[in-house]
């Protein structure tokens, strides 16, 4: 995830916001030297969201992400939209990225620790592991991001009721997961 003392480990800051968007401006206008600083300010926002989603593979999908933002940035039209932009792009390669990893891999299914155990990060990574990456992905957007469902059904590319279900399917499979 991101450094501590980064400026997008946590919510955005609205002078990170006004950063990110002069920085998208200029870099869209040809300067490399802002499309560099552009990136790297991008990058821990970016983890933020695809680490939980795509899990051991969230570097891969946070560079992925990276590379989408870098080809397709002349196509941001308005950069006042620039993070709302960059969450459905780091979205979308998360969930490839996972589910590339899921067929690749057998999923393990490991004993949960309790809920005492102090490697409580730990704990929820491999109960999150257990969940889709479509599940993963709404959880993340709801619970993480704070995002209402019309917004996490739109950045998923599903309808708000296929949303709101398969965030009650991923709540109940995570807890259930997280009580055996």
């Amino acid at each position: 995830m991101s450094a501590p003392g980064s400026p997008l480990a946590g919510p955005l800051t609205q002078a990170a916001r006004d950063r990110g968007v002069a920085l998208a401006r200029a870099a869209r206008g040809g300067n490399t030297l802002a499309l560099h600083d552009l990136l790297d300010h991008l990058t821990p926002y970016i983890a933020r969201i695809c680490t939980p989603i795509a899990l051991a593979d969230g570097p891969d999908a946070t560079q992925e992400a990276l590379l989408a933002v870098f080809r397709s940035l002349r196509s941001l039209r308005d950069p006042e939209t620039l993070y709302g932009w960059v969450r459905a792009i780091a979205v979308r390669e998360a969930v490839r990225t996972a589910r590339r990893a899921a067929r690749d891999r057998p999923a393990e299914l490991a004993d949960v620790p309790g809920r005492g155990d102090p490697q409580l990060a730990a704990d929820i990574e491999d109960v999150l592991a257990r969940l889709s990456p479509a599940h993963r992905a709404v959880l993340v957007l709801r619970d993480v991001e704070g995002l209402d469902e019309e917004s996490a059904a739109a950045l998923l590319g599903v309808p708000p009721g296929t949303a709101k279900s398969r965030l009650h399917r991923a709540r109940t499979s995570f807890r259930k997961a997280w009580s055996s």
